[in-house]
């Protein structure tokens, strides 16, 4: 499984990529390819502000699995394009399926996460 270099990983399989202090968070391969076809993502609103928790839901046709977040801040973007295709995040996690864009209040919470060999070693 290919797993970028530029990012963190959380156990929970959620990805982090971070921009100053804005952090693009979505779910990595390996959980799109367990959840299998997904057919529906619940995100926060824009301007929210979250705490580290649950912050969504992704639905599929086996499961329905939590959208964690390991900081908290405010919302400042949301993946529109998952509300009518939710499948690209089978398609492409990394990628065109980022779920959610937030200013962190704080990114030490990042600091406990995977980098790319250690969550690659886990999975």
């Amino acid at each position: 499984m290919d797993v970028p270099a530029d990012r963190k990983y959380a156990e929970t399989h959620e990805w982090y990529k971070v921009e100053g202090k804005v952090v693009t968070l979505g779910i990595t391969q390996f959980a799109a390819d367990e959840l299998t076809d997904i057919t529906y993502i619940e995100l926060p609103k824009v301007g929210s502000t979250v705490s580290p928790g649950v912050i969504g839901e992704i639905e599929s046709v086996k499961a329905t699995a939590e959208l964690n977040c390991a900081i908290g801040g405010k919302v400042t973007a949301i993946n529109d394009a998952l509300a009518d295709h939710p499948e690209l995040v089978n398609e492409d996690a990394f990628g065109a399926a980022w779920m959610v864009k937030i200013e962190a209040a704080d990114l030490s919470p990042l600091n406990d996460l995977y980098d790319a060999a250690a969550y690659r070693a886990k999975t």
